[in-house]
């Protein structure tokens, strides 16, 4: 998660333009190569091993090395010869930016030594990310945007960050939480969840990105903004907050109640002072995740 939120930061630092960052981006997914794939390269996991993984990453919040090595697919010692074999990933993006021209090498090593100390990853976190420095990474975002958050809204954005990459590409960078009481909406699913416990969640796009969105989830060309593209994204944000429940009930022991997903037919949401929206940019085009928490 490092390089999504490396692009935050040039963007803070106006390093970088939206368009530039976008560009790079689009180049980084096209030479990243998945842990999954590198297992099947290596003889390491059988094709079916690697589907029943990323089937599993949909009920459980773990990453594909946790569950490989839980179903012994992986040793130890696979596990950290794949990882190995991956760049860290805002590695990459600073080096897709310098060969776009958009910084020099010398811009780039000034701007990654900030953004390490900043952040506190040293060489051998880049390599393995840990739910430990995800979370300090996540709070720090929110910190410099000025909006701290309590640790259940953390867990829920750390999980949603993970599964946008999980399930949609990392081929992202989300843009700096801002406050938010009123927000005109495009098409917005909405979910609720109750109990000891309060959250409410959007996910708001225009059509066109809801198509590009619900394509990659669904791993299906939808080329009309229909139904199927519509089901796809309430069952995008009804997985998610699924496995927060879960989440929730493992870490605090505390049981909570999801509704349906709705689209949302107000055209202006009216929010509470504690709810934020932070914008995410793709390549097709930038969804916006809300959160009352």
């Amino acid at each position: 998660m490092y390089a999504q939120f490396f692009g935050s930061y040039l963007l803070n630092k106006k390093a970088v333009t939206p368009e530039q960052l976008t560009t790079a981006i689009s180049r980084m997914s096209d030479t990243h190569i998945k842990l999954g794939t590198l297992a099947m390269h290596k003889g390491y996991m059988t094709a079916s091993e690697v589907d029943e993984v990323c089937f599993l990453q949909t009920r459980e919040d773990k990453r594909f090395g946790e569950i490989a090595l839980e179903r012994n697919y992986l040793f130890e010692d696979q596990l950290d010869d794949l990882l190995k074999s991956q760049n860290p990933d805002f590695l990459l993006l600073g080096q897709c930016l310098v060969d776009m021209g958009a910084l020099t090498n010398k811009q780039l090593e000034s701007l990654m030594i900030d953004y390490q100390e900043d952040n506190q990853i040293d060489d051998v976190s880049t390599k393995a990310e840990s739910s430990e420095k995800t979370q300090k990474l996540i709070e720090h975002y929110f910190l410099i945007a000025e909006k701290p958050i309590t640790d259940y809204a953390l867990m829920y954005m750390q999980l949603i960050f993970n599964n946008l990459i999980r399930f949609i590409g990392e081929d992202f960078t989300p843009l700096s939480p801002i406050p938010c009481t009123e927000y005109t909406t495009n098409y917005c699913i909405t979910q609720k969840i109750e109990g000891p416990v309060k959250c409410v969640s959007h996910i708001d796009m225009q059509p066109d990105v809801a198509i590009a969105f619900a394509s990659r989830y669904a791993k299906m060309d939808f080329t009309e903004f229909d139904e199927y593209v519509k089901a796809s994204l309430e069952d995008f944000l009804n997985l998610h907050n699924g496995i927060f429940l879960v989440n929730m009930s493992n870490t605090y022991s505390m049981e909570l109640t999801l509704e349906p997903p709705r689209h949302e037919e107000d055209p202006v949401l009216k929010l509470t002072e504690d709810s934020f929206v932070i914008p995410v940019i793709y390549p097709f085009g930038t969804i916006y995740l809300l959160l009352t928490l």
